[in-house]
């Protein structure tokens, strides 16, 4: 099978736990079978903008070329920090893109990855997001109207714990349980003043206080490496070992771990 990378996909089973498939050009490989099994991937040295398909001699903002990561709006350095919006300035780099993604409901969660977070994502992206970060539980506690004003309650909560996760921790262990909805329960009285100003600012329907229950999520993972060692397509072009585990956007071999999601675009030969 060769072709090139794109971030895995995952579905939750009824048990919550976590599918992996792995497109590689038009195909997709299902990848839990293959847990406990030899695998090789090669990078043949071809990168491909993952937007408009040209070779380039590296990769931008997770898969694009120089050209396409200067003028997509989904390479904005916005998108990383959404408080920054600036589409009301009328400098958004696709206003109809921008309409369409961050002009609709968001939510703000907590999530338990190396620890507590909090983050943001669309109304679209749960349980999606908390896979993709490794998450092994999430709780949406804030709705929404639209990406600009995640971003803002995101860094009011960002004061009070971590919005990143330690991805070296994450991988060496799953993080013991925590009451994310007590956790909300005494976060949440510490942001209400500066909730009050944006609903204010923005109309009654703009944010909404949720009550959910929490997601837990489990990965397929046989053994857990005691050190992560990370394995580097632009250094060394061949991945082998016997597959561990899947957890985030990482493959967990006996010889170190591969983020995935980083080699967007890389054309790869798999063996199996």
């Amino acid at each position: 099978m060769q072709g090139t990378l794109s971030k895995m996909r995952s579905c939750l089973d009824e048990q919550q736990a976590v599918s992996y498939r792995l497109p590689v050009g038009e195909q997709e490989l299902a990848l839990n079978p293959l847990i406990g099994k030899s695998l090789t991937l090669v990078h043949t040295g071809n990168i491909y903008c993952c937007n408009c398909g040209k070779k380039t001699k590296k990769s931008y903002a997770q898969g694009h070329c120089f050209v396409c990561m200067q003028k997509l709006a989904s390479c904005d350095m916005c998108i990383m920090k959404p408080e920054t919006c600036h589409f009301s300035a009328g400098t958004c780099r696709e206003p109809e893109w921008g309409e369409r993604n961050c002009f609709v409901p968001h939510y703000v969660y907590l999530a338990n990855t190396s620890g507590i977070k909090v983050g943001i994502t669309r109304h679209t992206q749960i349980p999606t997001r908390w896979i993709d970060q490794g998450a092994t539980q999430g709780l949406p506690i804030i709705k929404v109207a639209n990406r600009r004003l995640s971003g803002l309650v995101e860094v009011e909560l960002a004061k009070l714990i971590k919005d990143k996760t330690n991805w070296q921790a994450m991988l060496k262990s799953n993080a013991e349980d925590i009451d994310l909805k007590q956790q909300a329960k005494e976060l949440l009285p510490h942001i209400e003043q500066r909730l009050a100003e944006l609903i204010a600012a923005e109309g009654p329907d703009a944010i909404t206080i949720l009550s959910n229950d929490i997601q837990p999520i489990h990965y397929p993972v046989d053994v857990f490496p005691t050190k992560v060692k990370s394995f580097n397509l632009d250094k060394a072009p061949i991945v082998s070992g016997i597959l561990m585990g899947i957890k985030g956007q990482y493959l967990i071999f006996d010889t170190g771990v591969i983020n995935i999601r980083k080699y967007t675009g890389y054309e790869i030969a798999i063996e199996s």
